[in-house]
């Protein structure tokens, strides 16, 4: 059994070498092994010292009130919890405990400075709080006095939204009656009022779980959703980021950290989230709640319900909105705006439904699950067949089309069911313009996948035809063209699989850039004519005349730029094709020959997709501006916009950056700005893709010109993401190449680096055997040796890293040898004891040594002699076996060369080398 009072002292000298985590261990074991009080108290008053090191306040208050606990009059206790209370803003109880302290010991200084600093601290808190008690009383007497000006209001409006985002403004504005006015600000019905107070309760609400338990009850659910339902975007929007705060207060997301005590203060919040996702529910088939209020709840549904991760096994929101929910959702994704008592929707509404209806599915657990859902999807639409209402039957196949575009796996079981498929050739056969637009959306759906392509291809595709040639509504026709455009792509890049014959498929295109230009065909129809592009873009003759199509381009940008958010997939789709930026197999030779002499299937590379013809492509759509397009479709605030469709983005990023030349264009375009959120938010391909794209930027580009501001510390953290071992070696050299140009801007940027612990992975490349990568990597430490962070590395003991840069120093490969010698220069500059170590680390030091400073490479030469230089400067003994060995005859040579441009800082540096020998009297001057 360990002892205790050992523990303690082995903490101690723990803390005495700032190890602070392994201190604060030792000390933890020993509190559990003793039972002696006093041993206790020291042991939770330096266990306090340990976590005001480490800036956690909280834990440090509470050990140190531990440790007055067994003695009231501890002063080193008292004055650690007044340092912990004084860092978490308790002014006041900070002030109580180090006047105990003074007035135990009145002549200590600490105690007198620290206590007129808090008194002043105190009397500045009190100012600000009463003048922030009559700001708030000035800001809502001038929102609710009908005769003050417009510009004067809206002034008061935002200092009162900016107020409330800081914790003792929201706070003031709570505790003076700021609840009863913000619900007659949002009772007076007039916008801009209504908006700076809902905006306000959410800034309250903000990191605060007590005062959103509070906001809610006050407000009441009920009226929230009701001003959620208003036909106003802008308010819904404001709604829905107050729920979305509340929620993530109440998950723990965005919520103070509660420890001991105030924990217990701090309600259970699970029955409030599920009566919130029911009133969500609710919404969505309320008649009298708007299309923009529909979208927000759906919104907040996909945001808070399905487990942000899969390996939280507890998916019990996802069950419980299942069985209330499941068939409130099915209703409104099977809404048709032409059919009579249509709910109020948006472009938006019917696809979002979709999302949600996936995510739910994807959420489920096991096939019992999925059995329950797809039964209760089955017996909705059965129960909506009725051979004496139309109305009915349209309601149902709209429904199978919300399961085809969301659960596909689902809305497939659902084709097949009897009378199901039959019921959509039939609508397609009805003269009436509602019943054909709805039956050929759904087989268009079901053509989406493969699987079903071929069904559709024997039983539709005349069908499909017929209909495009013989109808004269353009809406008909144009989605029959789709139907057409995802059957004629059934073989996808494969040119030898072509559906249709020569031609077709380019007279197909050409009609759907035809309606996509056509200002006079609405939005809903003209964005059937993208869809059908996405499908057409895969074959390269189409692709290749759609970016010689300005016009057609310019259109499809302004439509990916309008309300109607469903289109960003297929338009992310287009771009992609466009580009080539999708995932190819690689084609091994002799697999392709087996496969030949085997009479299998080869797949074969159109002409128009070689790297020349991309290329072409790739610089058509930048001069189109793309950038920007993309840029404005990421800034979609819906769940529309999801993180397959940020893959595709991302991969279009990375195919226009390929090229150095063009890089310059998509960062003036605001390249950089877009595809940082890219690179944060996605999925784990996406995130990858556009991270790489940020690299290939940031390797050939000023940082600082390339992402303006702060945004140059964003983008650190994607940049180390590919220091990973499962990313291939371009990822790995030019992510390096990013870090090494970041890491020379300032030492807030290094230190940065260092946090997002890039410096293992660094170190980790140093050894790779790739010459480019080394190289990177050894660039990089050359900048990053600057920090004393990384200096300090160097000096512990126990490792190689100091031996790692020397080798290196030794290297065939100049620009590894020329970052390494930079480094090791650094380094022996900035601290003596490296100059020692220098020396032991290796046998071959003044072997390598030498062999630098005689270099034809002037800058390693120099480099070579700086180190020279430190070195003689740190010791008079690592200097006599300088001059002892063949370096003296190197430096005589050298500084006794003809003063030249080319070689000045070699010959300079030589020479005082030569002069510092003479000061420790190695050598003596000659004539």
């Amino acid at each position: 059994m360990e002892d205790p009072l050992q523990l303690k002292e082995n903490g101690n000298e723990c803390f005495q070498n700032k190890d602070y985590d392994k201190a604060i261990e030792c000390y933890t074991k020993a509190i559990q092994l003793t039972k002696d009080k006093k041993v206790l108290a020291v042991l939770y008053r330096n266990r306090a010292a340990c976590h005001l090191k480490k800036e956690s306040y909280v834990p440090a208050a509470s050990d140190a009130s531990k440790a007055i606990d067994v003695d009231a009059s501890d002063i080193k206790a008292l004055y650690r919890r007044s340092q912990a209370l004084e860092k978490l803003g308790k002014l006041d109880q900070a002030f109580k405990d180090v006047q105990r302290c003074a007035t135990m010991e009145p002549n200590n200084k600490t105690f007198q400075e620290t206590l007129r600093r808090l008194n002043h601290d105190i009397q500045e808190k009190l100012k600000i709080q009463f003048s922030t008690d009559s700001r708030v009383e000035r800001m809502f007497e001038i929102l609710l006095d009908e005769n003050i000006d417009k510009d004067r209001k809206e002034k008061a409006a935002n200092n009162l939204i900016v107020l409330a985002r800081e914790d003792a403004g929201a706070e003031r504005i709570f505790r003076n009656n700021g609840l009863n006015l913000l619900m007659q600000l949002i009772g007076t019905k007039k916008t801009e009022l209504m908006l700076a107070a809902i905006r306000t309760l959410s800034g309250m609400c903000s990191r605060h779980k007590s005062r959103a338990i509070a906001v809610l009850h006050f407000v009441g659910l009920d009226k929230l959703c009701s001003l959620m339902a208003l036909d106003n975007e802008e308010i819904a929007l404001a709604i829905s980021s107050l729920f979305q705060t509340i929620l993530d207060n109440f998950e723990g997301v965005d919520s103070k950290e509660h420890r001991g005590k105030d924990e217990a203060l701090v309600l259970d919040t699970s029955k409030d989230i599920k009566i919130i996702i029911r009133h969500l529910l609710e919404m969505l088939t309320h008649k009298n709640v708007s299309g923009h209020g529909r979208d927000q709840a759906l919104n907040l549904l996909i945001r808070n319900v399905p487990r942000k991760d899969l390996g939280i096994r507890d998916n019990t929101k996802s069950l419980d909105a299942i069985d209330f929910g499941l068939k409130k959702i099915l209703k409104v994704g099977g809404q048709f705006p032409e059919l009579p008592d249509c709910l109020p929707l948006t472009e938006n509404t019917c696809l979002t439904a979709s999302i949600l209806l996936n995510k739910l599915y994807d959420d489920l657990r096991c096939d019992e699950e999925r059995a329950t859902f797809r039964k209760i999807c089955e017996e909705y639409i059965t129960s909506k067949f009725d051979p004496q209402n139309m109305e009915k039957n349209l309601h149902a196949i709209q429904c199978v089309s919300a399961l085809l575009q969301g659960p596909f796996d689902v809305g497939n079981s659902i084709l097949v069911m009897q009378g199901v498929m039959e019921m959509m050739v039939a609508l397609c056969g009805s003269e009436r313009e509602i019943d054909q637009m709805v039956a050929i959306e759904a087989i268009n759906h079901a053509a989406s996948k493969a699987s079903r392509a071929n069904f559709i291809i024997s039983n539709g595709i005349a069908l499909l035809k017929d209909m495009y040639k013989k109808s004269t509504n353009d809406k008909i026709k144009i989605r029959a063209l789709v139907g057409l455009c995802k059957l004629g792509s059934a073989g996808g890049t494969d040119y030898s699989l072509r559906q249709f014959s020569e031609g077709s498929t380019e007279k197909l295109a050409k009609q759907c850039r035809k309606w996509l230009c056509n200002q006079n065909i609405d939005i809903r129809t003209r964005k059937w004519a993208i869809e059908g592009m996405a499908y057409l873009t895969l074959d390269a003759d189409v692709k290749d005349d759609f970016v010689e199509d300005e016009p057609a381009m310019q259109a499809m940008f302004e439509l990916s730029k309008s309300a109607d958010k469903t289109i960003l997939y297929a338009v992310s789709s287009i771009l992609v094709n466009c580009t080539n930026s999708y995932d190819v197999k690689e084609k091994i030779p002799e697999l392709v020959e087996l496969a030949k002499l085997s009479k299998q299937h080869v797949p074969e590379d159109h002409p128009k997709d070689k790297k020349d013809f991309v290329m072409m492509r790739v610089k058509r759509l930048i001069k189109v501006g793309i950038v920007s397009a993309l840029a404005v479709m990421l800034k979609a605030d819906s769940a529309i916009l999801t993180d397959q469709t940020k893959e595709l983005m991302a991969r279009v990023f990375l195919a226009l950056v390929e090229d150095v030349r063009d890089r310059g264009k998509v960062v003036a375009q605001g390249g950089g700005k877009t595809l940082l959120p890219l690179a944060l938010h996605g999925t784990d391909v996406g995130k990858i893709k556009a991270s790489h794209a940020l690299a290939k930027i940031a390797a050939i580009s000023d940082p600082e010109i390339a992402f303006p501001g702060e945004r140059i510390y964003e983008v650190v953290r994607p940049l180390v993401s590919l220091l990973n071992t499962e990313r291939d070696g371009i990822q790995n050299y030019e992510a390096l190449m990013g870090l090494t140009n970041i890491s020379a801007k300032s030492e807030k940027l290094r230190q940065k680096i260092i946090k997002e612990k890039a410096l293992p992975e660094i170190e980790c490349y140093m050894f790779e055997e790739h010459d480019q990568i080394r190289q990177a990597a050894t660039e990089c430490m050359c900048n990053m040796v600057v920090c004393k962070d990384v200096q300090e590395r160097f000096v512990a003991e126990g490792n190689d890293r100091m031996k790692l840069l020397v080798l290196l120093c030794g290297e065939d490969d100049e620009k590894v040898q020329l970052a390494a010698a930079g480094a090791v220069a650094m380094l022996t500059a900035s601290r003596k004891e490296l100059c020692h170590k220098l020396t032991r680390v290796t046998v071959q030091w003044l072997e390598i040594l030498q062999r630098i400073c005689m270099h034809d490479n002037v800058e390693i030469q120099h480099r070579g002699l700086v180190i020279v230089f430190n070195l003689m400067e740190a010791d008079k003994e690592i200097a006599k076996k300088l001059i002892e060995s063949e370096m003296l005859e190197i430096l005589t040579v050298i500084s006794k060369l003809e003063n030249n441009v080319k070689h000045q800082d070699a010959i300079n540096m030589a020479r005082e080398c030569l002069t510092k020998a003479m000061d420790y009297s190695l050598i003596k001057p000659t004539s």
